[in-house]
């Protein structure tokens, strides 16, 4: 057995999660074993206990306790098997390859990382987007898992850290299109509502959700941060339903959906912040329209603009909608050829 190492994180290994850089680092450590010493309380980060899932930051401590040595344990495989079938569906979804980055237009309920219960997930089907390279892929940002749409991946750890850097310092701007219930008014406008995380009611936390304040009070309450999305109104259903075009300026957890169902006006589809039934009790319609729109997310990742982090040329990423989408804009007869390329452009 090895001693208890502590271990800091470097900018390069940033932004990764907790189990994910440790099985980088002990290919031989299983996934059970890791989610158990953090239970036990044995991994910690800066002193304080931690989940598998726990995202890392540069500069933080990371306890490590005594581990045996890679032969005392049976060989684990480090790179998942994906079914012939998850290597066809995921290489499909490629949008963009160059040498140095890979954009796919994820489909609606695939997680982008494992979890409680996540066993088949974007992260596990990287070793099929290798194309070639010695390494597969690197997740540098995330969507939720109904949120389709532009998602990006680094062939190369350095790559990685410079578009982890040019996400953080906001070098990239992410145009979602979603079909909200009812019309906001005014039909451009900026949301500031803080979020804290509300605890979930399973064992381990699950059906967490986040919740809004007013910006005054983000900084005296514990957890809470400031957050900001630009919203603009691209077409209406009469007052039943809009498509809008949204702008997380910051980029916090379940943002979107949180600061539109605030506006009373949620995302079509979206059972955790706008109820599962038709009408709700603030202005507007209910996250559910009937009908024959469909009860799944209208939330998608339609552009991610950047700076190539090694050609420096300024790329624009597009994404088409999924089925389930494409079925409301029909319905509604909402063009996505007629959309201007920057709704807050063109219509400010």
């Amino acid at each position: 057995m090895s001693g208890v190492e502590t271990l800091t994180i470097a900018e390069d290994d940033a932004d990764q999660r907790l189990d994910r850089w440790l099985r980088r680092r002990y290919p031989h450590l299983s996934q059970g074993r890791i989610e158990k010493m953090c239970r036990k309380g044995e991994l910690r980060v800066n002193g304080g206990r931690v989940k598998a899932s726990t995202r890392l930051e540069t500069g933080q401590q990371v306890r490590i306790p005594p581990l045996p040595p890679a032969g005392a344990a049976p060989a684990v495989r480090t790179t998942p098997q994906v079914s012939q079938a998850d290597a066809d569906m995921i290489r499909a979804a490629v949008i963009y390859r160059d040498d140095h980055i890979i954009a796919l237009d994820k489909p609606p309920g695939l997680p982008v990382q494992g979890g409680s219960g996540q066993l088949r997930h974007v992260d596990g089907m990287a070793d099929a987007l290798r194309f070639g390279a010695d390494e597969p892929p690197r997740l540098v940002h995330r969507l939720d898992k109904d949120t389709s749409g532009v998602l990006l991946m680094a062939r190369s750890r350095a790559v990685a850290a410079r578009l982890t850097a040019a996400f953080r310092a906001r070098d990239t701007r992410k145009i979602y299109w979603a079909a909200v219930a009812g019309v906001p008014a005014p039909r451009m406008g900026t949301v500031r509502f803080g979020l804290v995380k509300a605890p979930g009611h399973g064992a381990q936390g699950e059906g967490e959700k986040m919740r809004c304040l007013h910006p005054n009070e983000v900084q005296s309450t514990p957890g809470a941060k400031h957050a900001t999305t630009d919203y603009a109104v691209i077409e209406a259903a009469g007052r039943r339903a809009a498509w809008v075009a949204l702008v997380p300026v910051t980029g916090r957890t379940h943002q979107l959906r949180a600061h539109m169902a605030e506006i009373g006006h949620p995302i079509v589809g979206d059972g955790k912040y706008g109820g599962s039934g038709q009408e709700n009790l603030g202005d507007g319609w209910g996250a559910q329209l009937g009908g024959e729109v469909s009860r799944k997310l209208h939330l998608h990742a339609r552009a991610l603009t950047l700076t190539h982090p090694v050609t420096g040329a300024r790329l624009r990423l597009v994404a088409p909608l999924p089925a389930h989408m494409v079925r409301t804009w029909d319905l509604f007869q909402w063009q996505p050829s007629e959309a201007p390329e920057d709704p807050f452009e063109d219509l400010s």
